[in-house]
C-alpha cells in the first residue's frame, strides 16, 4: 500500500496547520515568538520527530518564494508613507549598507574560524562570505510578527524604521547571495564595479517595476469596479478585488525577475504604493492580505521545520553558536552604529535597541536553500549553520525584544484606535471612525455625553473603560481616560 497518497498529504498538512496554530497559542504564555513555535512544530513532525520525510530543496525554495512575496507585499501595504518619511534615510541605509557590512564582518569572522585547527568547518573566503550573506538581513516576518502581536509604541519613530528596514533589506541579502553563488559555481572573480553594476540593475529595475505595478494594480482594481457597476454584491466585489491584487503580486515578482530586477524589492514597493493609494474595498483587501500573510508564515515555518534534520546540526552546533553570538553581539551592533552614526537625532539607547532587533527567521533559511540547489561545495553545512543561527536568534533576541525596549525606556503609551473596538465601516460609506481619549479638560463643562462638546456631524458609538465596552447614552457619566469611538461624516466636496 502506498503511503504517499493525495489523502495522506492533505491529512498531514491539515494536522500540521491545526497543531501549529493550537500550539502557537501557548506562545503568549511562554514568551516564545509565535513563528519560532511553528518552526519547532515542523521539526517535531519531521525526520527526527514523528518521521515525516521532506527534503526537496527545489520545492522548499519555490514555496518560500511565494510566501516571501506575500509577506513582503503585505508589509509594504501596511506601511504608511507618513510614518516612514521621517526615518526614510536611516531605514534605507540600514537595509543596504547595513546588510553589506553585516555580511562582510560576519564573513571575515567565519573565514577566521575556518582557519582554526579545532574547528570542523573549512570555508574559503568566498564561501564564508556566502554563508554570511544568507544571514545578513533581518527577517520581515519575525519583526512584523513580534511588533504586531504586542501592539506597543516605540519612541523616536523606531517601529516604522525597523519595519522599513526588515521589509526592504531582503533584496540586498538576496543579491549578495546570488552574486556569491555565481562567483563560486562559474569561477568568476568578484570586483567592486561588477557588484555595483549588479546592485544598480537589480535595485533600479526592481524599484521602477514596483512603482509601475503598484499603479497598474490600483488601475486594475478601479477598472474592475467600474466594469461591474453597482450591481455586484459588495462581499463578492471585495473578494474579487483581493484576488486581482494577489495576482498582481506574483505578476510583479515574475515580471521584474524576467527583466533582470529584484522581484522582492518590486513586490514590497508595489505594496507601499497600493497601501497608500485610495483603493476601492481597501479595508477588505487588507484583511484578506493579513490572512494570507499569516497562512504564508505558518506554512513556510512549518515547511522549514520539516526540511531540517536536527541530528545533522549537532556536528556544527559549536561553530554555529559562535557565529550566532558574533552576529548578535558584534556584527549587527557594529554595522548599525556605523550606519546610524551620521544621524545624530537617533540616540544611544535607540541605536542599541535597533542593534538588538536583528532577528533572523524564514528568509535566511530560504536563502540557504539556494547554495544547496546550485550544488555549491559545503552547501549542507551552510544550510545547517543558518538554521542553527536562526533558532539561536529567535530564542535569544525574539524572546527579549519587548523586555529590551522596556529596559531602555523606549516604550510609549499608544492611544486606542478604532481597531481596538472591533468595529469597521464599509469603504463606500461617507463616514469615518475616530477615537478620543477623554482628559480632565474635555470634561470641564460636564461629565456626560450631552454636556461635552464634539465636532458637528459626530456621534459617539461606544465607550471603552479599561476592558469594558459601554453603550453610550446622554446621561452616562464619563471619566478621564475613557475612550470614545466616534463616527463622523466625511466632508463633502
Amino acid at each position: 500500500m502506498h503511503l504517499l497518497t493525495d489523502e495522506n498529504i492533505l491529512i498531514t498538512g491539515a494536522l500540521l496547520l491545526i497543531a501549529g496554530v493550537l500550539i502557537g497559542k501557548t506562545s503568549y504564555r511562554t514568551g516564545l515568538p509565535l513563528l519560532l513555535v511553528f518552526l519547532l512544530v515542523g521539526m517535531g513532525f519531521g525526520t527526527d520527530g514523528l518521521g515525516i520525510q521532506f527534503g526537496n530543496m527545489h520545492v522548499a525554495q519555490f514555496i518560500g518564494m511565494i510566501a516571501l512575496c506575500v509577506i513582503l507585499f503585505s508589509g509594504g501595504m501596511s506601511t504608511r508613507l507618513s510614518s516612514i518619511k521621517p526615518v526614510l534615510a536611516p531605514g534605507l541605509v540600514l537595509s543596504t549598507v547595513g546588510v553589506l557590512l553585516t555580511a562582510l564582518l560576519t564573513g571575515f569572522f567565519i573565514f577566521w574560524l575556518s582557519g582554526m585547527p579545532w574547528t570542523n568547518i573549512h570555508f574559503a573566503l568566498i564561501p564564508s562570505l556566502l554563508l554570511a550573506a544568507t544571514m545578513s538581513s533581518t527577517d520581515s516576518a519575525s519583526v512584523f510578527g513580534i511588533l504586531g502581536t504586542h501592539k506597543i509604541g516605540l519612541r523616536q519613530n523606531l517601529r516604522p524604521m525597523l519595519e522599513l528596514e526588515s521589509g526592504s533589506n531582503d533584496p540586498m541579502a538576496y543579491m549578495l547571495t546570488i552574486i556569491l553563488i555565481e562567483a563560486i559555481t562559474l569561477g568568476s572573480s568578484l570586483s567592486g564595479g561588477m557588484l555595483l553594476g549588479q546592485l544598480a540593475l537589480q535595485f533600479g529595475v526592481g524599484g521602477a517595476a514596483g512603482v509601475a505595478m503598484g499603479f497598474a494594480a490600483r488601475w486594475l482594481v478601479n477598472f474592475y469596479r467600474r466594469l461591474g457597476g453597482n450591481t455586484e454584491d459588495a462581499g463578492q466585489a471585495t473578494a474579487m478585488s483581493a484576488i486581482l491584487v494577489i495576482g498582481s503580486v506574483f505578476l510583479t515578482y515574475a515580471g521584474t525577475a524576467a527583466l533582470g530586477g529584484n522581484g522582492y524589492l518590486a513586490v514590497y514597493i508595489c505594496g507601499i504604493v497600493l497601501g497608500n493609494s485610495p483603493l476601492p474595498h481597501h479595508r477588505g483587501i487588507a484583511k484578506f492580505m493579513d490572512g494570507m500573510t499569516w497562512l504564508a508564515q505558518i506554512v513556510v515555518f512549518l515547511m522549514l521545520g520539516l526540511l531540517v534534520n536536527p541530528h545533522e546540526m549537532v556536528s556544527v552546533a559549536a561553530v554555529s553558536f559562535l557565529i550566532g553570538i558574533f552576529m548578535i553581539l558584534v556584527g549587527r551592533p557594529l554595522s548599525v552604529f556605523l550606519c546610524l552614526a551620521p544621524f545624530r537625532r537617533i540616540n544611544l539607547k535607540a541605536k542599541t535597541f535597533v542593534s538588538w532587533v536583528g532577528l533572523r527567521g524564514a528568509v535566511p533559511i530560504i536563502f540557504a536553500t539556494y547554495p544547496v540547489v546550485a550544488d555549491v561545495p559545503g552547501a549542507s553545512q551552510i544550510f545547517n549553520i543558518v538554521f542553527f543561527v536562526t533558532l539561536l536568534s529567535l530564542l535569544i533576541q525574539g524572546t527579549t525584544v519587548i523586555a529590551a525596549a522596556r529596559k531602555l525606556r523606549l516604550i510609549e503609551d499608544t492611544a486606542p484606535t478604532e481597531e481596538d473596538f472591533g468595529v469597521e465601516l464599509a469603504d463606500e460609506h461617507p463616514t469615518s471612525l475616530h477615537t478620543l481619549v477623554l482628559s480632565e479638560q474635555d470634561l470641564a463643562s460636564g461629565n456626560t455625553l450631552s454636556q461635552i462638546t464634539l465636532p458637528e456631524g459626530s456621534l459617539v458609538m461606544m465607550i471603552r473603560r479599561g476592558d469594558r465596552y459601554i453603550v453610550p447614552n446622554g446621561k452616562r457619566r464619563l471619566l478621564p481616560g475613557d475612550s470614545l469611538l466616534i463616527i463622523r461624516e466625511s466632508p463633502t466636496i
